[in-house]
């Protein structure tokens, strides 16, 4: 296992469970943001119906549950093994929704038919070199699909690669991975 994957790990295990239902009673829902029942939904994405969708860091599967609920075929790929066991556990019945456990270039370089949208709520494209991942991503999107996604803004100056910390235990040091932090001209300007 990775130490990026244990960091997920332990990450997932500190996280509660998300809520049985939103503010508005469904039992699925699409959230861009830490806070609940807060931003758009999946209309940002653009999709057909039908279409198909790649969760880029899926972590329990919340987001990817409720697209794969409308009709699209909704893959999630994350490299916590707790994680996508949570999801498995709360929506492994949700028909149009596939799981994978590994990291998000691999499944690309693997993966066959295109998607007609991708996405990553504070997920693989916060924590992934984005110089090897949108290239491989772009090959694996239709003509005209959609990246979208999530994060914190960066803090003005730290640009590029930075250190993120996940709490252990109170004798344990955190552990460390890595996240790409830029202002969204230059996320636009490496998408392309």
């Amino acid at each position: 296992m990775t130490d990026t994957a244990i960091a997920w790990d332990t990450y997932s295990r500190q996280r509660p469970e998300r809520r049985p239902v939103n503010s508005r009673g469904e039992t699925t829902w699409f959230n861009w943001t830490q806070y609940e029942d807060h931003g758009p939904g999946a209309e940002l994405l653009d999709l057909p119906a039908e279409g198909r969708v790649l969760d880029l860091g899926c972590g329990k599967g919340g987001n990817a549950a409720h697209l794969a609920s409308l009709g699209t075929h909704t893959v999630g790929v994350d490299v916590s093994h707790v994680q996508l066991r949570a999801a498995g556990q709360r929506w492994g019945e949700v028909p149009g929704l596939e799981l994978h456990h590994t990291e998000a270039i691999a499944y690309l370089q693997g993966a066959g038919e295109p998607f007609d949208a991708a996405y990553s709520v504070y997920g693989a494209v916060w924590f992934t070199d984005p110089d090897l991942l949108l290239p491989v991503l772009r090959e694996r999107l239709r003509p005209g699909g959609r990246l979208v996604f999530s994060q914190r803004p960066p803090v003005e100056g730290c640009y590029g690669c930075q250190a993120s910390y996940i709490p252990r235990g109170a004798n344990e040091d955190p552990l460390l991975v890595k996240r790409w932090d830029y202002e969204p001209a230059v996320w636009v300007s490496a998408a392309h």
